[in-house]
């Protein structure tokens, strides 16, 4: 496999845990050419539209380009060196004064598998702590746990070519054609060419997926549990049991049998499914020889989301449809390096290379391998406990890498409190401007995807490289380097002599074998234990475990010979039992709120917010109403609304759809106060997690619904990003050269006009303006700058039903002084 051809240079996507191969060829204008790795085993050169856009994105827009100290006298640019040592003071003295547990690291799935590695070995492996979590805490953790209490491991043992292998495809809890669309377009070219394939969608909204779907099974939200005991309960009382795969490698069945008995009673009236649609799902799956149950966050992101992981499970290993060709469960990851992170063990319950905290023969292997005395021995805080650890003054410094946890985390009010409380915070991102590097002490510059390089491993295991395409801009360095820095300074000098991300990787790549030479534990690297730097620059995808260099496409299934790795090598059944979510609907709040992702948009937006044809798909933060509940709230399509319940409110705009169940609402994550004013969903949703996982409840938030009563919108659009948090509601969207601003306010149309012509740039040539008939009080203004719009802005009350002007093309478009008139017509 050539890494580079014609200039194209073979490197990963950026974002979901699809792991796509892409291709990017730098343009002699700065720009990046992007396509699809036909040669990648995860794709085969298909992208979705965030990965093609990912060109779009590599601007250098509001990058992050020194490290900055901020303080209430003003900001000042740092030196590296001088950064670095303010770090490594800050937290030495912190350690000295008040213990290793009170300084925490606040990680990503979306570091490389050297930047995550070298963190989790400065905390755990030498400050002595061990609180150090990961944003994956909110995606994947209760994954972690169905798994670890199952099979013994963290262990996905599927790959994706089963999606083309299954008799039947189950996505529960799985917005796949959104969220995974290369997955979702692999399924439905497989249902294309075998049409008896059966595919059930089982979600509480309908999606795109159910466009391939056989049928929707529309349960009630966090009833997951009490369907699957169901199918349990029905495999056994039909006798549609594998008792001799049961026999030979399992435990514990009888007690599962049990718990999955006590639930049928109510199971129709808790899913709230018919049993003729029950008894359809469970014969399908019960006469199908080979299923795949493919699940996600409306699985994980809840209060019994470990729970529901093992009743997926205990269904697959009842009937032995797990371990083989187009069998098994496959929990799809959200993040880039989610599965990287699992493996480095940059959770805070975990150690690293799947080694644990209760293992004393784990801890001296670690203890002598990175020779150090100071190895932390007990887990330390998950997401939510550490940022109430934090407001509650338990932590004094806190480095936060690669995420947005005052977006991600619920309860944002609470997490803006923990970070004003905290003496000393710390953001490396690539991004100068986000809600959390708003609330830093120091922000360092890093790298950001098509300049860092590394690994990343995908959901099916894959490990893949991410390469460097681009120059860094400014100041920007490797997360691995930023932190080795520190750790050297320090004290830990000698455990931290990278020079490059290749001796990183062969380090991790070693501790792997750890005492695992037999294959005690499922995640070994060993046949990448030898690789020099020019191997580990053109290392291909290597799915794990590898125990020699894989120099072609590899599919391992794990547990096809039936060992798991527990004690005795059998897998466990877990008996689990519905539970209602711990927070229901009332008259106060008496609609239930779902949050997720739309399909162009990636967490936050700090990236995907930079291509203008990504925000073409949609341009403001908006919510999905039933008809039937929007009538009865007078809620017209297109108006903004306001969600509100104890914890905060959220702004966005109403999209009507029947997609949707009625008393019940769809809100997307991706926007925050840096993008739209609020309308964040996470001040919305409390600080509910799964007791085992510590992972939070997204996907069943009580609020209630009220019209914004407005009287002006406007558009504005401007080459310069602006700032309009005085007015009561703005959401910016990128557009080809510059922003527009979609405004609305309860000023007079007149008196918002009147404002924004107030913000228009003071070094302009010349202003045109017109305003319509008193009657209808429509507003224009342009500012020119010889033959180019720099800005344009359309004003109208709010109950004048003509469309407002998007203004999305007014910047690219060029004008003469003789086409004025023309431009306003065009507004």
């Amino acid at each position: 496999m050539s890494l580079v051809n014609d200039g194209w240079i073979k490197t990963t996507c950026a974002y979901c845990g699809v792991g796509c191969g892409v291709e990017a060829r730098p343009k002699l204008s700065g720009e990046l050419e992007i396509r699809g790795d036909k040669s990648h085993p995860s794709n085969y050169g298909k992208l979705c539209t965030k990965g093609i856009a990912l060109g779009d994105t590599v601007i250098h827009d509001g990058r992050l380009l020194t490290p900055i100290e901020k303080s209430q006298s003003g900001d000042k640019i740092l030196d590296w060196d001088s950064a670095t040592q303010l770090v490594a003071d800050k937290f030495s003295h912190a350690i000295e004064r008040y213990g290793s547990d009170s300084v925490a690291f606040y990680v990503s799935g979306q570091l490389l598998t050297e930047d995550y590695y070298v963190a989790n070995k400065l905390m755990k492996g030498f400050i002595g702590a061990s609180n150090i979590d990961s944003n994956s805490r909110l995606c994947m953790a209760s994954s972690v746990v169905g798994h670890k209490r199952a099979f013994g491991s963290d262990t996905v043992p599927i790959c994706y070519e089963d999606l083309e292998h299954a008799d039947m495809v189950i996505l529960v809890g799985s917005n796949l054609a959104w969220c995974h669309p290369v997955l979702f377009q692999r399924l439905r070219t497989a249902k294309q060419i075998n049409p008896d394939v059966k595919i059930v969608v089982i979600d509480p909204r309908e999606t795109e997926n159910n466009t391939i779907a056989d049928y929707h099974l529309a349960l009630n939200s966090g009833s997951d549990v009490a369907l699957f005991n169901g199918l349990l309960h029905f495999l056994n009382k039909h006798d549609h049991l594998d008792h001799d795969f049961i026999q030979s490698s399992t435990n514990q069945i009888n007690q599962a049998l049990a718990a999955a008995e006590s639930d049928d009673d109510r199971l129709e009236s808790t899913t709230g499914l018919t049993r003729k649609q029950l008894n359809r799902f469970y014969q399908d799956f019960a006469h199908s020889d080979k299923v795949i149950t493919v699940y996600s966050q409306g699985v994980n992101q809840s209060s019994i989301g470990s729970d529901k992981v093992n009743s997926i499970l205990n269904c697959h290993l009842a009937t032995g449809k797990i371990g083989q060709v187009g069998s098994g469960p496959f929990s799809v990851t959200g993040q880039p390096n989610a599965m990287g992170g699992r493996e480095v063990g940059a959770l805070a319950n975990t150690l690293a290379s799947h080694m644990e905290f209760d293992n004393s023969e784990h801890q001296a292997l670690i203890r002598e391998f990175w020779q150090t005395d100071r190895l932390a021995t007990k887990p330390g805080l998950k997401a939510v406990d550490l940022f109430d650890a934090m407001a509650d003054g338990k932590i004094k410094a806190v480095w936060i890498m690669a995420t947005n946890p005052l977006v991600s985390l619920p309860d944002s009010a609470k997490v803006k409190a923990a970070l004003e409380a905290c003496p000393f915070v710390v953001v490396s991102d690539c991004i100068a401007d986000t809600e959390t590097s708003r609330m830093a002490d120091l922000l360092l510059p890093a790298q950001g995807w098509s300049e860092k390089s590394g690994t990343v491993t995908n959901s099916e295991r894959r490990i893949s490289r991410q390469r460097r395409i681009m120059p860094s801009p400014g100041m920007a360095k490797p997360d691995w380097w930023i932190i080795s820095q520190v750790a050297r300074k320090m004290g830990y000098h000698d455990a931290f002599r990278y020079r490059h991300e290749g001796q990183i990787f062969a380090e991790y790549a070693q501790l792997s074998t750890l005492g695992n030479n037999n294959g005690e534990r499922d995640f070994t690297l060993s046949g990448l234990t030898q690789l020099d730097e020019q191997g580990y620059n053109q290392l291909t995808p290597q799915q794990w475990p590898v125990t020699q260099l894989q120099t072609e496409t590899t599919n391992q299934r794990l547990f096809s010979n039936g060992e798991f790795y527990t004690a005795n090598r059998k897998a466990n059944f877990v008996a689990v039992h519905h539970r209602e979510p711990q927070t229901a609907c009332n008259d106060n709040f008496p609609l239930l709120l779902n949050s997720g992702r739309t399909r162009d948009q990636w967490h936050t937006m700090s990236r995907t917010g930079l291509s203008a044809r990504l925000a073409e798909h949609k341009p403001e933060p908006y919510v999905q109403i039933h008809p039937t509940t929007a009538k009865e709230h007078s809620v017209k399509a297109h108006q903004l609304v306001k969600l509100h319940n104890a914890q905060g409110e959220c702004l966005a705009r109403a999209e009507i759809s029947e997609q949707i169940q009625p008393n019940q609402l769809f809100l997307p994550i991706h926007w925050n106060n840096a993008t739209a004013k609020n309308s964040k969903p996470c001040n919305l949703i409390a600080p509910q997690t799964d007791s085992h996982s510590g992972q939070p409840e997204f996907k069943h938030t009580p609020v209630a619904l009220t019209v914004c009563q407005h009287q002006s919108r406007a558009t504005f659009a401007s080459r310069t990003a602006l700032n309009f948090n005085s007015l009561d509601y703005w959401a910016r969207q990128k557009i080809a050269e510059g922003y527009l601003y979609h405004i609305e306010s309860t000023l007079s149309a007149d008196k918002l006009a009147n404002y924004l012509k107030s913000r228009l740039k003071h070094n302009i040539e010349r202003l045109v303006s017109h305003q319509s008939s008193e009657g209808s009080a429509r507003f224009r203004f342009i500012a020119l700058t010889a033959d180019r719009v720099e800005q344009a802005v359309h004003v109208q009350p709010i109950q004048d039903e003509q469309r407002i002007s998007e203004l999305t093309d007014i910047l690219s478009t060029r004008f003469n002084q003789e086409s004025e008139s023309e431009i306003l017509l065009s507004l």
